[in-house]
């Protein structure tokens, strides 16, 4: 996918698809004016790559001109069409073809009719690259037509969003899944951190660690933070309520995210019903949860040697490293039976390349 602004688009039309169009157009336009010497009016902002490359597909003598209109702002139509850029004074009498890249409501089309309407032209016709049949309200005839496209947003192939966008030699569309919520699991040394790092990035998710909350809360001396804090200097574990209260916290402060990455939590079947418990009353849920499998023997040779570094004494003690990984499998096993019970349990291999492992992630994502 890729980031305009502050939206998400996903891979749409390829550039083969779009030309293999564009040259559709062109044959049957050739068929009809193979005689003539046509105009072809583009309009401009967003047919300008469309009439570059129709021209290099068209075989016979043509002159070329723009029109310019507006009628969007942002993803939406404004419903207001605006004439920037007059058609040219050189048309009177002669067949014209306009090209234009999407004919979607049939606002802006309106609008072109009436322009050439008040042209002594001896005729026009009207050839879109998109079309967008089940939202067009049928008033005009559209006589070429590329692609015929639901009435989904896109971008790219002349198309912006706010501007951006329109150089992308294919076509991408407004990505409006459902919110995506992860819970990341992984024995230490698996790569969770990086991992959630490359995912919050390509998915615009918040990642939220519950060792960076507590942290937090504790560094700041929120309530919870001295609640918990005061726990913990009593040698005791946090009640379940006050780590599930600081995690809802940090999801009502990102709730223009796109989803979240849960790492570090649950621990327990009764902090996952909790979990669930409260993404319910916000009318969210756990799409999914990600397990990096990885082999003990490969990670206590990562955590060693990250204990060089690091200076962490938990990373260069290797029966206290397989001591965690102990303490890991009983914890994760019911959880495994509780989430594989929803089919929201995923393992994916954690050995390899970073971005490998990213892929393998992305594909178990994308298929939610």
């Amino acid at each position: 996918m890729i980031k305009l602004h502050d939206k998400y688009f996903k891979p749409y039309l390829s550039e083969e698809q779009i030309l293999t169009a564009v040259k559709s157009i062109a044959e049957k336009i050739a068929v009809d004016y193979k005689d003539k010497t046509p105009v072809f009016v583009g309009v401009l902002n967003g047919a300008f790559m469309f009439v570059s490359d129709f021209l290099k597909a068209y075989p016979y003598p043509c002159e070329v001109s723009f029109i310019k209109l507006s009628s969007y702002q942002g993803l939406t139509s404004t419903g207001i069409v605006e004439s920037l850029l007059d058609p040219p004074d050189n048309i009177q009498g002669r067949s014209v073809i306009i090209l234009e890249d999407i004919i979607d409501s049939g606002r802006t089309l309106k609008e072109l009719v009436h322009i050439f309407n008040k042209t002594n032209v001896a005729e026009y016709k009207i050839a879109s690259l998109f079309y967008k049949s089940e939202v067009y309200n049928g008033e005009y005839t559209i006589d070429y037509v590329g692609i015929d496209i639901p009435d989904k947003f896109i971008v790219g192939y002349g198309l912006d969003y706010n501007e951006l966008g329109r150089n992308l030699r294919e076509v991408y569309q407004l990505n409006q899944k459902h919110m995506i919520n992860l819970v990341l699991f992984g024995k230490p040394g698996a790569g969770k951190g990086t991992q959630a790092e490359f995912l919050k990035d390509q998915y615009n998710l918040q990642h939220i660690s519950t060792g960076d909350v507590f942290r937090y809360n504790i560094k700041n001396g929120t309530e919870l933070g001295n609640l918990a804090k005061s726990y913990m200097d009593k040698g005791d574990l946090v009640p379940d309520e006050v780590t599930i209260k600081m995690l809802q916290d940090e999801v009502e402060n990102h709730l223009d995210a796109s989803g979240f990455i849960f790492d570090g939590f649950p621990r327990t079947v009764a902090q996952a019903q909790a979990l669930d418990t409260f993404l319910e009353s916000r009318e969210m849920r756990i799409d999914a949860t990600l397990a990096l499998d990885a082999n003990d023997e490969v990670l206590i040779q990562r955590l060693l040697e990250r204990g060089k570094v690091s200076g962490r004494t938990d990373d260069q003690d290797e029966s206290k490293i397989r001591n965690r990984f102990e303490e890991y499998n009983q914890k994760t096993a019911p959880l495994q039976a509780y989430y594989e019970a929803q089919g929201k349990f995923h393992s994916v291999n954690g050995i390899g390349a970073i971005e490998d492992i990213t892929r393998r992630l992305g594909k178990v994502i994308e298929e939610l």
